[in-house]
């Protein structure tokens, strides 16, 4: 039988732990949250779903990205792959995907994390592995 929870969720949102963040934010200072609501995001700035994160230019900042978990996701892995600048993402670990072979095998930094993270303030751990892709830039 299938466990439809490894494949589907309420929401394509995940809200990026504090810790993780954090951690990444004192290794490579982000200047802007692409992906982000106000109540989650993690930069002073930061584009919501209204400002539309793709359609912007982030070749002059130093990005953070927890993207859409849904169908959209390859878009927002492709831009970070173009960008001139350093784009740090937090993305399911889906190494069986055309986005990941077209955009992130070596091509990105991948940093595997161990264990399933918590999400926000949720009770459970994901229902997926995750990782960490470092886009570095092409400056």
């Amino acid at each position: 039988m299938i466990n439809k929870g490894l494949f589907t969720s309420k929401t394509g949102e995940w809200e990026t732990p504090d810790e993780l963040f954090n951690k990444l934010n004192s290794e490579f200072g982000f200047e802007v949250d692409v992906c982000a609501t106000k109540e989650n995001r993690k930069c002073d700035k930061y584009w919501t779903i209204k400002d539309d994160g793709l359609s912007k230019n982030w070749n002059k900042y130093r990005c953070w990205c927890n993207p859409p978990y849904g169908r959209e996701i390859g878009k927002w892995i492709e831009k970070a792959s173009l960008s001139e600048n350093l784009v740090v993402m937090l993305i399911p670990s889906r190494t069986d995907t055309k986005w990941f072979h077209n955009y992130i095998y070596n091509k990105a930094e991948i940093r595997f994390i161990k264990g399933r993270i918590r999400f926000g303030d949720s009770v459970n751990s994901a229902p997926f592995p995750s990782m960490i892709v470092i886009f570095k830039g092409r400056s």
